[in-house]
Order: structure tokens, then C-alpha cells, then sequence
């Protein structure tokens, strides 16, 4: 394997130090390091940081190819510092059985460019009847540990209760899309002024809120793990907050665009806003920076959501929901919370890198820059600031609300293990 010595970087923040990358792991971390190695990086001005890990990823393959690729989407995380990332189950054919998981897996295994943890349906088809096969996608190859219909609720309670009391057998998760679907009926947006102002049909905030309090409680009686995705309103943050006060295992995360983003921006009609949950209002935003910032919401996931053009470019109305989000998250969050004070780079480390693996039960994850660790790395020049320019995606789908957007920050490299997936802001071929 290449070997690395990044000279004068900032660990986290941190004072500058060299680090010695070799045989995939940190061999030596100090100053003034003679150490000889085949690639020199000055890392002047960068910040060091572990390998990020998103919890929440569409890479739609198999069945949607047209969108995102498991290699297209991998090359998007790694371009946007991530060493690994949980691919969603919403899938075509839907990743239901241990067959499908072992080949997204598998698919990750082979382009090399970040780790791809698959997350396994937890009913049939995603249709809400009947629980998949959990514990053979488990059992798998690919180790499944957490499973979620995302796309869609498990709005039965008892289905929800079922899943819970299965996956605690083997200290899995369940990660609800939190939406009743009675109350969204027709919605397209955050239901409040702006709604009401542009006649467009509004997604309640107690739509999300509702079923949060059911599951924690759920959680709570069965004694299982909960994981909530994509929190976006204030009122969820203090069920979540309540829910941890009690010493309930709940863990939530919350998506870049709703650490930004709010409802104005549905003025345009621009569909490439329309998302679901959907973007709400500024005092949703600000509720969930302070949640992010004082722990009570656990991770930043990205919900990468790829979409081919003609999907985006139409009516606001029969638009496809989601936003790509792996190239730009961390800058997002930069913006959002360390420029505003809100959070060190430690505590973004701890956010988008230690706290998801370890809610995916990731163990090579999420790792200190520590000697004998594994070097999953990526440096970050928060210094930049420029346009965000859809067209260097290496995602497949341009759908970014950020298009033209001057953001903070990119990424110098990402290292998997010791190997180099991005290096001078370039993908690395493998």
C-alpha cells in the first residue's frame, strides 16, 4: 500500500501535528516527523478529521440506475469526506431479503471507495403488512443492523412494536421515517403561512411529531433501540429530548438542508426545494442547530436523495422529493455550526463520524486519529469558499438546493483504511 505523511495538520482543530499513514492504519502522530513515506501532503491550514459516516444514503441501485449508481454514489461520498454510508432499502427490487442486501454490499465491496452498510427493510415490500426478513439480513453477508421503510412510515403500531422486539435480539435498530400518513394526505409542504399563502396543500408538523411520541414510548415498553430520521421540527426535538431524559435508547439525526433551509425558499416553486420531510420554518431551523449543537439530536445524515432531471425539472406538484446532499454536507455544516459558534470541530467529529457508527454499529468506523487506528481520515480546508457548482458532482443527479450557493469549506482527501479515495479535492481512480 502507498504510504502518506501529512505535514502540519490540525487534528480536529487542534494544534498542527504530522501524521504517518501506512499498511491502512496511523503509524506515527507527532511533530517534525523524519519518517519517509511515498506521497508528502502539507496539510497547512487543514483540519483533520475522522472519516465521516452517514446513516441516511439513497445510492438506488439496484433498480434506479438511472439516478445513482452504489459506485457514482460511494465516489459522491467520498468526495465529500465520508468513509462509509448506510444505503437505504427503498430500492428496486427493495432490499427485503438477505439476497438484496448481500448485493449492495457487495457492489461496495468491489468499487472500494467507502464502506456501504445496507439497511434492510423492516416489512415486506415496504408496504407496512408484514416484517421482512430481518434476522436473515442480519445473519448475511452484510451484517445488516439497521432497518428501516424510509420513504415511508410504519405507521402500525403494532407492526412498529413487532420489529422493535425483533431486532433487539441481536442489538439492531430501527430507524423510522416519521410521517402519518392520514395527516399528509395531498401535503407538498410545511403547513403554516407560507403554505396557506401559495395554496399549497401543508405537511403538519404533528404529522412527524406524533408518531415520534408513539415510538418512543415503543421503544421504551419493548426496550429496544430507536433511531429517528430526519427530525425537522422544533416539537420533535423535545420528544426526543424528553424521550433521553428518561433514559430511553433513542437516537435522532437531522439532514444539512434542515439545519439551512426553510419554507421561504417554496416561493420559487422550484421543485429542487421540495423534500420530504419538508423544509420548515426558521424557528424549526433554529430549535434544531441548538438540539445538534447540545447533543440531544445525535447525528447529521445526509439523506442523499438523487433524482434524474426530468423528475425535478417539471411542476412543483407531481415532483419527485429529495435532495443530493453527500458533496456538500460538510460544508453545510460548517456554515450552520462552527462558523456561528455553535459547535468545535471536535464536536463535529463526534456528530458526523464517532456518534453514527456507533448507532450503526460500525466498529472500524468512527475511530479516534489515534496511533494503531485505522486510517479512516478526511482533511478539510475550511478556508474555501466558493459557488457550488453542480456540474463537478460526482454524484449522477444535479439535484442540490445549494446550485450557485457560496458555502465554506471543501475536501483536500479521504483515506479508507490507508487508501486514498480523494486526494488534492480529486477522486482517486482505484
Amino acid at each position: 500500500m502507498t504510504s502518506y505523511l501529512i505535514r502540519n495538520v490540525q487534528i480536529l482543530g487542534g494544534a498542527a501535528k504530522d501524521i504517518h499513514i501506512a499498511d491502512g492504519v496511523f503509524q506515527e502522530i507527532g511533530e517534525g516527523l523524519t519518517v519517509e513515506a511515498d506521497i508528502d501532503i502539507d496539510g497547512h491550514g487543514l483540519i483533520a478529521l475522522p472519516g465521516l459516516v452517514d446513516l441516511h444514503t439513497h445510492l438506488r441501485e439496484p433498480g434506479r440506475e438511472d439516478a445513482e449508481t452504489v459506485l457514482t454514489g460511494t465516489q459522491a461520498a467520498a468526495m465529500g469526506g465520508y468513509t462509509a454510508v448506510h444505503a437505504m432499502a427503498n430500492t428496486f427490487p427493495v432490499a427485503d431479503t438477505a439476497g438484496v442486501v448481500e448485493q449492495v454490499w457487495r457492489l461496495g465491496q468491489e468499487h472500494g471507495y467507502c464502506d456501504v452498510q445496507p439497511v434492510g427493510a423492516v416489512t415486506v415490500g415496504l408496504e407496512g403488512k408484514k416484517l421482512a426478513e430481518l434476522g436473515a439480513m442480519h445473519d448475511s453477508a452484510a451484517g445488516v443492523r439497521v432497518f428501516s421503510d424510509d420513504g415511508k412510515c410504519v405507521d402500525d403500531a403494532v407492526i412498529m412494536r413487532r420489529a422493535l422486539e425483533y431486532v433487539k435480539a441481536f442489538d439492531g435498530v430501527v430507524a423510522q421515517h416519521a410521517q402519518e400518513p392520514r395527516l399528509t394526505e395531498g401535503a407538498q409542504m410545511n403547513e403554516g403561512q407560507v403554505s396557506g399563502e401559495l395554496g399549497l396543500g401543508g405537511w403538519p408538523a404533528v404529522a412527524e411529531e406524533s408518531i415520534i411520541a408513539r415510538d418512543v414510548l415503543l421503544a421504551a415498553h419493548v426496550g429496544s433501540r430507536l433511531h429517528v430520521c430526519h427530525l425537522s421540527t422544533a416539537g420533535s426535538v423535545e420528544i426526543v429530548r424528553w424521550a433521553k431524559q428518561k433514559g430511553w435508547n433513542v437516537t435522532a439525526e437531522v439532514t444539512p438542508h434542515h439545519l439551512l433551509l426553510t419554507d421561504e425558499m417554496v416561493r420559487s416553486y422550484d421543485p429542487v426545494y421540495k423534500v420530504n420531510p419538508p423544509l420548515r420554518t426558521a424557528a424549526d431551523v433554529e430549535a434544531l442547530r441548538a438540539a445538534l449543537a447540545d447533543g440531544t439530536i445525535d447525528a447529521v445524515a445526509t439523506d442523499h436523495a438523487p433524482h434524474p432531471a426530468e423528475d425535478k425539472d417539471c411542476e412543483w406538484a407531481v415532483a419527485a422529493m429529495g435532495m443530493v446532499g453527500l458533496e456538500t454536507a460538510l460544508s453545510v455544516v460548517q456554515q450552520t455550526m462552527v462558523d456561528t459558534g455553535l459547535l468545535n470541530w471536535e464536536g463535529v467529529a463526534d456528530r458526523m463520524s464517532r456518534r453514527p457508527a456507533r448507532i450503526g454499529r460500525l466498529t472500524g468506523q468512527g475511530r479516534p486519529i489515534s496511533v494503531g487506528e485505522p486510517a479512516n481520515l478526511v482533511l478539510f480546508d475550511p478556508a474555501y469558499r466558493g459557488a457550488v457548482n453542480p456540474d463537478s458532482f460526482a454524484t449522477r443527479s444535479r439535484n442540490t438546493p445549494y446550485k450557485g450557493m457560496d458555502l465554506p469549506g471543501r475536501v483536500h482527501a479521504t483515506f479508507l483504511r490507508g487508501k486514498a479515495t480523494v486526494l488534492a479535492g480529486e477522486l482517486v481512480e482505484l
